[in-house]
């Protein structure tokens, strides 16, 4: 007999569990198998600050990697999941991560049908999910902010689910507050998120259960504080954000429609989308939104938190409504042999700036331990690799003063440069191709010979 045979209630309900199956597990496993989860720097340096962690049974409180800031304070904020990365590299290597990332991938999708199978249509969630993935995308890598992304989507959901109630989510959801602090820089957004939907939550209730949110507020507040950096943990992001020279990161620059257009095109669809509904959206709601979309404007980081966080908040104000999908549970079964065999998938991304293996292969073991002067996205490589960089993607360690005079001497300026070589002993440096002004000057200086070259980089090596 067909498929045609089935009650109609059997074919849709086979259709929602692969539905779900295909939001849940296929598309983030497929994410992670993308080599482009490789493609910063960042990576390698917080897979070795979680390879020092474990060795040395502690966290750092000064830079143990640089040689221009060798024992300078340093807080180490996202330790947790340094420590989560480095055991997965242990592991499986770049395949360990790869699994890592899609774990961390799958409980966002997750949490986020979980939510949503009952408040919207199978349209919709597929279109949300899409939009959100889309928006996602251009930060999706082996880094810790993506460990966090299911915290945010499991905080925002609860919250969520609280305002349309009126009662505070259980006390243990103080435990995702207290998780975040130690894996991110991000977990203030905890409370940017809190307070609106609060404020939804108790005038649905009339106020009636203050007390309740009060004390999930004061639980959230001790659970952050619970910092194995302590009060200079608290502090980092804010001082992070404080830098002056954040906007020679790209990552920290305002957002453009140049620079990710698809998170633009899907915002644009989805106000209208709301405009066109006549959508009402609850006070607390609407400004929680606008607080997100404010900081993706103001850099382009942020278009990761608005993604889920509007991906959480939106769909449920569109009027439709559905029987789930599946048990999203039972997928958490499914989910352990799949990261399993995603860990046991080698996998080899190409090498570029981020994974510069045949550069650092070639450097000669004499020069290892001697000071270079190197290109900020080689930092992190390097720092796995045992060697001691001049800058990597640290910037708060290194400070606005020494980010300045490095973009300066990257950009040909030959005095300071040479101020450098004196001041630190610089013996040896190590350049991308792009860096062509001082790549220039080195090679006819008659000071510097090269000994090295590929697509990745340039090495050279002091003479006198």
């Amino acid at each position: 007999m067909g498929d045609d045979s089935l009650p109609a209630t059997r074919r849709d309900a086979l259709a929602r569990a692969i539905l779900s199956f295909v939001l849940v597990l296929g598309v983030p496993l497929a994410v992670a198998s993308l080599p482009g989860l490789f493609d910063d720097g960042d990576t390698s340096w917080h897979v070795a600050v979680g390879q020092w962690i474990w060795r040395e049974g502690a966290i750092p409180a000064a830079d143990p990697f640089s040689f221009t800031a060798a024992g300078k304070p340093w807080v180490a904020m996202e330790w947790l999941a340094d420590l989560i990365l480095a055991g997965a590299y242990a592991v499986a290597g770049l395949a360990g991560l790869a699994a890592a990332v899609a774990a961390a991938l799958i409980a966002l999708h997750a949490i986020v049908v979980a939510h949503l199978q009952r408040r919207a249509s199978p349209m919709v969630l597929v279109t949300v999910l899409l939009a959100m993935d889309v928006a996602l995308a251009p930060f999706m890598l082996a880094r810790p902010h993506v460990l966090v992304w299911p915290l945010l989507a499991a905080w925002t959901a609860l919250l969520a689910r609280g305002a349309e109630t009126g009662e505070p989510p259980p006390l243990w959801a103080a435990l995702i507050p207290l998780a975040w602090t130690n894996l991110h820089g991000s977990f203030p957004l905890a409370a940017v998120i809190a307070a609106p939907l609060a404020f939804d939550a108790l005038v649905k209730a009339q106020w009636k259960t203050l007390k309740g949110w009060l004390i999930l507020a004061a639980a959230s507040f001790a659970a952050v504080l619970i910092n194995a950096n302590g009060l200079a943990g608290l502090l980092q992001p804010f001082h992070v954000a404080n830098l002056k020279t954040l906007h020679l990161i790209q990552e920290w620059q305002p957002s453009t429609p140049g620079f990710t257009p698809l998170f633009y095109a899907f915002l644009l669809l989805g106000l209208g989308v709301l405009l066109w509904k006549g959508t009402r959206v609850p006070l607390g709601r609407l400004a929680l939104v606008l607080a997100m979309l404010g900081l993706a404007f103001l850099q382009v980081r942020h278009q990761s938190w608005f993604a889920i966080v509007a991906a959480i908040l939106i769909p449920p104000l569109l009027g439709t409504r559905a029987e789930p999908a599946a048990r999203v549970a039972r997928l958490a079964l499914l989910a352990v042999p799949l990261v399993i065999a995603r860990a046991l998938i080698p996998t080899q991304p190409p090498e570029d700036s981020a994974n510069p293996r045949s550069l650092i292969a070639a450097i000669p073991p004499q020069l290892r331990g001697e000071p270079v002067f190197n290109e900020y996205s080689f930092g992190g490589p390097l720092i796995l690799a045992g060697i001691r960089p001049y800058i990597d993607g640290r910037s708060e360690l290194y400070g606005d003063d020494f980010l300045t005079d490095y973009v300066a001497i990257v950009g040909g300026d030959g005095a300071r440069f040479d101020r450098a070589v004196e001041q630190y002993g610089i013996r040896w440096t190590v350049l991308p191709p792009d860096n062509g002004k001082l790549i220039a000057q080195l090679d006819s200086s008659g000071r510097w010979r090269r000994i090295y070259a590929d697509k990745v980089g340039v090495i050279h090596v002091r003479t006198r």
